[in-house]
């Protein structure tokens, strides 16, 4: 059992006896196959363990990244205690105020936190990993693909039963995929949204980055950018786009840029299809609302409004 992994692993690495009370505290966190948990205990400060499955292939890459980055000096978790071969890992705990949980806060006093986090991913685009450092397989255009696919089966077909045939077949989405997918390739999260920065000591710190892979790093800032948890303003998007641009000093191509909030919203929302219907999570019901508003703004005025528009009709 995982919790019983977990715990064994926790005495090893505090080397106590049985008599010395250890409480674990689940923390649910997204849905990639993993038990995480808080550890107690009163001889120390809380620690988090995770343990992981072969239900995803990303999961095997956690500790690796975790310690790459953190020698990269990112501001990620340290792995206390490495016990891969178990699938287990003893991690520092970072709490639980993570940058959506301060959503209603007013959008000027969180600015700092994404310029902090801006400031993370941006060292992480220039970083150079070791050769001997296995990521997952780089963005390309079978990729790029794939989140399509994801979004066809989970939304298009599953959600609101509608015949994803013509969307698969359509020029100008496959036409995306090819361009995004030729592109240079930095060092990009993957998942880069308001649920994976939690907030320490007033700053952003990088978590579930398991998925660290090459890519266009204009997917991880629309990510941000266009993060359906927090769903931003038009005027709020271009404050953060000024804030990128003064982190990086550069602003992304528009047309670029929205091209990467698409895809990244498609994939988005195969996700939430994915999880409501076949894990029976409804938080996640209204955010496919939400997102389905932002594509609509992404896409307009481009080719593929036509096909996707009456779909995200019905979706919002």
């Amino acid at each position: 059992m995982p919790t019983e992994a977990i715990l064994s692993t926790a005495r090893q690495y505090l080397d106590v006896d049985p008599t010395v009370p250890i409480t674990l505290v689940p923390i649910k966190r997204g849905a990639s196959g993993r038990t995480i948990v808080r550890v107690k205990t009163p001889i120390r400060e809380p620690f988090i363990g995770v343990h992981w499955t072969d239900e995803r292939e990303d999961n095997d890459h956690f500790v690796p990244v975790a310690k790459f980055l953190r020698k990269s000096r990112l501001r990620v978790p340290e792995i206390l205690d490495d016990r891969s071969r178990y699938r287990v890992a003893l991690v520092e705990d970072l709490g639980d105020t993570s940058l959506l949980d301060l959503k209603d806060q007013p959008f000027e006093e969180r600015l700092p936190l994404y310029r902090s986090a801006f400031e993370q991913v941006d060292r992480m685009f220039y970083i150079r990993p070791p050769k001997e450092l296995e990521l997952m397989p780089p963005f390309d255009a079978d990729l790029y693909r794939w989140e399509q696919e994801y979004f066809f089966e989970h939304i298009v077909e599953d959600f609101l039963h509608k015949d994803a045939k013509p969307l698969r077949a359509h020029p100008a989405l496959r036409e995306m995929a090819e361009q995004l997918g030729s592109a240079a390739r930095h060092l990009v999260h993957r998942d880069f949204q308001s649920q994976n920065l939690l907030i320490k000591d007033g700053k952003a710190w990088l978590i579930d980055f398991q998925g660290l892979r090459r890519g266009r790093q204009e997917y991880d800032i629309a990510s941000l950018v266009f993060d359906p948890y927090m769903n931003h303003s038009a005027e709020e998007r271009e404050a953060l786009l000024d804030l990128w641009e003064d982190v990086a000093d550069e602003r992304p191509e528009p047309t670029l840029f929205h091209r990467c909030a698409a895809q990244r919203l498609m994939q988005a929302l195969g996700a939430f299809g994915n999880i409501l219907l076949n894990k029976g999570d409804e938080w996640y019901r209204p955010h496919i609302a939400t997102a389905s508003g932002l594509l609509l703004e992404v896409i307009s005025g481009t080719d593929i409004e036509e096909p996707l528009k009456p779909l995200l009709e019905k979706l919002r």
